[in-house]
């Protein structure tokens, strides 16, 4: 922007003329006496008709500077090019177009501010032919007539003025081929009205919704006809005609007062409301920069003064109302609602308000307030009528973002941001959607390609190397350069003007976009099944029993609920899938959830484990939800509500659940059976895409005990054994029962109970603990060969009934990696070398250099597994 873009030409031109003045006069600097030079100088200006009827003219003027010593006292003191005096002309004349609402700063202003800025070199000369200062200034305000009724504001403005004049020397000579009216500098930048404008506050701090609506800048509102209605029915009233719109965030308040707007708009409305102006309170605006007591309450008292004289008129919207009630307070002043209610209780002003249920309390607290306001509740639509408000939106973001959207992304923007985005309302959130979705696609399409950069790039260099061929004088060369040029430009044009013609076909928002679009908001799989993923999905027992060992009802029953739930023909009310898992200690539970969390979800961090041996306690249990407002930690959240918002789509864990209080019973019951959470600050938290995975450890006693005598019997005492243990799980089955209630089992979609682990588990667990380290030797360069006997030593070695699978990793590291780790140290094997492990008479393990075509031959190929726990 140029800093006098706000000048008019005549303003403009006198400022030229007084720095041509100062050159001539070869000041080092330019004056006010330069600039009333300038002034004196456009015959046609007010300025000029002033200085007439007072006598001043342009010769007298020169004669006086001619022979007397006129000027700025300050002139040694420079300020961009200025004398200070004439800086703190300039500087006042903006301040005084402003004070006076006047668009622009013109040839007046800059008189009035040379009089009104105190003694220069230009009052002095004034002075010297008998010519008032004073007098000219009275002149001059009487002339720009009745001052506003508006208390003018006081803003900070120093910063503003300080970049208007930054670089002023010099950018008087550009002056003239600049234009009469542009924006004016940033601090200063506020809408103007006309100065004879009978609601110049109305007109500063609201917007007309009403010629919003008519130039077509507000949207189209489609339903909430009921509400509009119950609007007008209580604007229509004697008294108590303030109406209040209660609802959540999103549900469309304020597209109720627009819906008002429009329909007055359109004249469909009763006669008493067909002349009315709806306007909306920018309260923040009638707040900021009020420094001083008494400036906010002299702001809304004019705003109020102007409402009530416009004889009912005017409609005021407040949006966020609950703001008024402590707005502009400081100590010994009064808030907006204070200032308020007085109007309210004559009537003589129409206030609409809007808030959220929460915040509504804030006004309910000021019972002389609230009772003066109409509640009329807006609920949020539902899916059907959210879709018709999103059909009556289609045209606009089509229009937009130059797509086309299919209806099917309409259902589907609803839909899945009603089963997904929990935390949200419609219509906004799947306007949101909708939106996003459209920009995503739109983006795509307006970058710039690299070979039109490229050329552009070209194009520059070839015309800097023609401009400089022609002060060079080497026309043929330029000549050349110019042909070039040309061609570039056709390349480019070429290019451009094929991927307008691709932009003119619009792109389409399918479902598809609006699912892929809810995924990346929500962290949810929610687009169709792709066909590896469906693979996937379809042997997702092979899968996880590639990880746990001897569990595969277990693993099948989980499966089954993953499978039930991506492909969506499950309860969408409740989890993906909740489970009990009882059995001994190192069969594979724990194990079994943190495979689930990698495989199924893709994420290592998408477990959420909650320990219940931290919630034995009463008090404790506040801790997953939240403690309620008044004790510490409040805002902070809970520690299950937080972990499940933040990751929607997770396994949670709950272990040793037969630890926890009854207390936390209560709160799972609401988690399986409705699939949500309600947290201390009364937030609702969705467990709708989660998996509710719960251990405990009941009946583990038993089972361990029958476990220790399966895991090695013959195959012919095994079958007994197996009987046995099938006896031992009804048992704690019963016990089970025993010890939770009837309800919290019956939620429970599978309780399952782990089988004991055998000889031939224990070996394949140690198998795949083995082939990990192989991989981390194979990275050192060394090649591990494992025997069947050593095998079978590691396995027998690395079962404990008591503790299941659990040894095996410390069997492995203490009888194989240490020691293999020492070897290395000594020298015995270097990179490259085959490492071979065989059993010794002794059941101990022997390590010795094996060549790599006898291991193959000899070693048993380990088996794709991973370790239980």
């Amino acid at each position: 922007m140029h800093p006098f873009d706000r000048f008019t030409p005549n303003a403009k031109l006198s400022l030229q003329i007084a720095e041509q003045e100062a050159k001539t006069m070869q000041s080092p600097y330019i004056g006010t006496e330069h600039l009333l030079l300038g002034l004196l100088s456009i015959p046609k200006s007010l300025a000029f008709s002033i200085f007439t009827g007072a006598g001043v003219t342009l010769e007298n003027v020169r004669i006086l500077l001619k022979t007397s010593d006129h000027q700025d006292a300050e002139g040694k003191h420079v300020k961009h090019g200025l004398s200070v005096s004439l800086h703190n002309v300039i500087e006042q004349a903006v301040v005084t177009a402003h004070k006076f609402r006047h668009a622009n700063v013109g040839t007046e202003h800059l008189l009035y501010a040379l009089v009104a800025t105190g003694k220069n070199a230009a009052t002095s000369l004034l002075e010297a032919m008998q010519v008032e200062p004073q007098d000219l200034k009275t002149h001059i305000e009487e002339m720009f007539g009745q001052i506003s009724q508006f208390r003018q504001q006081n803003r900070n403005v120093e910063q503003s003025l300080e970049a208007f004049f930054h670089g002023l020397q010099g950018a008087i000579a550009g002056l003239q081929s600049q234009g009469a009216a542009g924006a004016e500098p940033e601090g200063l930048r506020r809408k103007r009205s006309d100065s004879t404008s009978k609601t110049p506050a109305l007109d500063y701090f609201t917007d007309d919704l009403i010629a919003k609506a008519k130039q077509g800048k507000i949207d189209p509102i489609v339903g909430r006809d009921t509400e509009i209605e119950r609007l007008i029915h209580i604007l229509n009233r004697k008294t108590k005609n303030n109406p209040v719109l209660i609802g959540e965030p999103g549900v469309g308040k304020t597209a109720v007062v627009e819906g008002l707007a429009h329909r007055i708009a359109q004249g469909n409305v009763p006669d008493a409301l067909r002349n009315k102006r709806v306007l909306i309170l920018n309260l923040g605006a009638v707040v900021a920069g009020t420094k001083y007591r008494g400036e906010f309450e002299q702001r809304f008292e004019d705003i109020i003064k102007e409402a009530t004289q416009s004889e009912k008129q005017i409609i005021l919207f407040i949006d966020e109302i609950h703001t008024v009630v402590g707005a502009g307070s400081a100590e010994g002043s009064l808030d907006a609602a204070n200032i308020l209610k007085p109007a309210l209780s004559r009537s003589a002003i129409q206030v609409v308000g809007a808030t959220t249920m929460d915040e509504y309390r804030t006004v309910e607290k000021d019972r002389a307030l609230e009772r003066r306001f109409q509640p009329i509740i807006v609920e949020e639509p539902s899916a059907e009528d959210a879709l018709a408000i999103l059909k009556g939106l289609k045209g606009s973001f089509e229009q937009f973002h130059h797509v086309h959207i299919e209806d099917e992304a309409l259902e589907a923007s609803v839909q899945l941001s009603k089963r997904y985005i929990t935390e949200r309302y419609l219509p906004d959130k799947a306007i949101d959607v909708l939106d996003e979705s459209a920009a995503g696609k739109s983006l795509q399409r307006q970058s710039q390609p690299p070979e039109v950069r490229e050329l552009e790039e070209k194009l520059e260099k070839v015309a800097a190397k023609q401009q400089q061929a022609v002060k060079d004088q080497k026309y043929h060369q330029a000549l050349r350069l110019k042909q070039e040029q040309q061609e570039l430009k056709e390349r480019r044009d070429s290019i451009v003007a094929g991927i307008d013609g691709d932009k003119r076909t619009p792109i389409t928002i399918s479902a598809d976009d609006i699912a892929a679009v809810v995924g990346r908001m929500t962290g949810v799989p929610v687009t169709k099944l792709l066909k590896p993923e469906a693979k996937r999905l379809a042997g997702l027992e092979q899968i996880l029993r590639q990880h746990i060992i001897g569990q595969d009802d277990a693993l099948t029953k989980v499966a089954r609920a993953v499978r039930r739930s991506r492909v969506g023909i499950g309860d969408q009310r409740r989890p993906i899938g909740s489970f009990l898992f009882l059995g001994p200690t190192g069969v594979g539970k724990t194990e079994l959830v943190r495979t689930l969390a990698k495989e199924v979800f893709n994420r290592e961090d998408a477990l959420i484990k909650i320990d219940m041996s931290e919630f034995m306690e009463r008090h404790n249990v506040s801790r997953l939800v939240g403690t309620t407002a008044g004790y510490v930690g409040y805002e902070e959240g809970g520690q299950l509500t937080e972990a499940v918002r933040r990751k929607p789509y997770s396994v949670v864990l709950f272990d040793e659940i037969e630890k926890a209080h009854p207390e936390v019973f209560n709160l799972l019951l609401q988690i399986m059976e409705d699939g949500q959470l309600t947290d201390g600050q009364g937030n609702v938290v969705d467990f709708r895409n989660t998996i509710i995975v719960m251990t405990s450890n009941i009946g583990a006693a038993k089972l361990t005990q029958q476990a220790g005598k399966i895991g090695f019997k013959l195959e012919s005492d095994a079958h007994t054994e197996e009987e046995e243990y099938d006896r031992k799980r009804q048992e704690v089955l019963k016990e089970l029962k025993d010890n939770m209630r009837p309800e919290f089992l019956n939620r429970i979609d599978h309780i399952i109970v782990f089988n004991a682990l055998t000889q031939d588990h224990i070996r394949k667990i140690v198998r795949i603990h083995l082939e990990d380290f192989e991989r981390r030797l194979k990275d050192k360069g060394f090649t591990l060969a494992i025997d069947p006997k050593a095998l079978g030593v590691l396995a027998k070695n690395g079962f404990d009934p008591e503790y299941g699978a659990r040894p095996v990793r410390r069997t492995i590291q203490t009888m194989v990696e240490d020691e293999i780790a020492e070897l290395i140290l000594k020298g015995v094997f270097r990179a490259g070398d085959v490492i071979r492990v065989i059993r010794k008479s002794n059941d101990t393990l022997d390590f010795v250099p094996g060549a790599k075509e006898k291991v193959k031959a000899e070693v048993e190929k380990p088996e794709t597994a991973n370790m239980s726990s």
